[in-house]
């Protein structure tokens, strides 16, 4: 517009033509509205609210944007732009009044397993002949998880103590019926818990510490090495077999954890979910070759571990170490993300192995054996 203006007025000059001239002074009056009409900047809070935080693969994240007038004249229409991945979602928001407030919803397009780090929004309004925008950043700056799919699967049962009074560790759920030792009183505990002789001795209220007993724990290893998965999307399906086993672990309360061969380690459920979101494969990664390093500590000072490994097709290397690692744990589980035919794979001997092309058909192979 602004060398439209300056061409008409100049041609108009030239030859002598005012209808010319007339035309390019429109254009620079046009220029000079929409210049006025942006400094009169309207006073708008912007409030951003993102929910859920953490979603499953297929699942939608919504945003929701409260826009609230506080100036003392009415707002202009306005263009709110997020953009998320690359991806830009504009959203419109009414002319507002001297104090009102509106909220407009619009979905995230966050589909894929990852973290994705949504920026501040901007909010932004233009002249009536849409010559000129204006916009500024407005709200913080949110994360979302898209967590991997999960499908329900049973936990092999192992031996171990279960009884009311087996062993028991001071890290175990409180609230069972195992005596695991005294502490101090604390306030909020069961006063029939007090022990009277030892707070005769201790000169403080002693209490008995109950807990759960111990029980085996479980622990979930996946391959990140980038040679066992013959596609990504294999990988992928890895990834969601591994997020099934923390959560099947999480849900029958056993206590677990999660580790890669990269040497990463969670312990936590929602922490594991988290990380399996963002974890990738690697070159770099020894894979399985390394799994006696991983599972060194875990052997070595703690009783009553199930093992769960997650991979691609597996050698005859790795199938040679399962089998020598198999007395250590009280059961070791082999799940196998593959392309070919599950039937030609060398299965360990003592070991649990399943294979399947997806996830979804390893949900229904493992449930199928476990629970004959």
């Amino acid at each position: 517009m602004a060398v439209a203006a300056v061409c008409l007025v100049a041609a108009g000059i030239w030859a002598d033509y005012p209808e010319l001239v007339t035309l390019g002074l429109a254009a620079a009056g046009a220029l000079l509205v929409a210049v006025l009409w942006l400094l009169a900047t309207p006073k708008l809070t912007v409030a951003r609210e993102v929910q859920p935080r953490r979603v499953f693969e297929g699942e939608a994240a919504q945003a929701a944007l409260t826009v609230r007038n506080v100036g003392r004249r009415r707002s202009p229409p306005l263009m709110v732009t997020d953009t998320v991945i690359g991806q830009r979602t504009s959203v419109p928001v009414p002319a507002l009044a001297a104090g009102g407030e509106c909220t407009v919803g619009y979905p995230l397009p966050v589909t894929q397993r990852g973290r994705y780090e949504i920026p501040p929004v901007r909010l932004g309004h233009s002249d009536p002949l849409r010559l000129m925008h204006r916009g500024r950043a407005s709200s913080g700056t949110h994360v979302v998880h898209v967590l991997p799919r999960v499908h329900a699967l049973t936990l092999v049962a192992a031996g171990g103590p279960q009884d009311a009074e087996g062993p028991t560790v001071s890290s175990a759920p409180l609230g069972g019926a195992a005596f695991h030792g005294l502490r101090e009183y604390e306030p909020g505990d069961d006063w029939r818990r007090i022990h009277w002789g030892a707070t005769a001795r201790a000169g403080t209220l002693m209490a008995r510490h109950v807990v759960v007993p111990d029980e085996p724990r479980q622990l979930v290893v996946l391959d990140t090495s980038a040679v066992p998965y013959s596609t990504p999307l294999m990988f992928e399906h890895a990834v969601r077999v591994a997020a099934s086993f923390c959560v099947a672990a999480e849900q029958a309360r056993l206590p677990f954890r999660f580790r890669t061969t990269s040497a990463d380690e969670r312990e936590s459920g929602s922490s594991a979910l988290e990380f399996l979101s963002t974890v990738a494969r690697s070159s770099a990664d020894r894979g399985l070759a390394g799994l006696s390093d991983h599972v060194r500590d875990v052997v070595s000072s703690t009783q009553g571990v199930v093992l769960t490994v997650i991979t691609g097709r597996t050698d005859a290397a790795v199938a040679h170490l399962l089998t020598l690692a198999h007395p250590k744990f009280l059961s070791i589980n082999l799940a196998q993300l593959v392309t070919s035919d599950p039937a030609a794979l060398s299965r360990p001997r003592g070991v649990l192995a399943v294979s399947a092309s997806n996830s979804e058909q390893f949900a229904i192979n493992w449930n199928r054996l476990v629970q004959r």
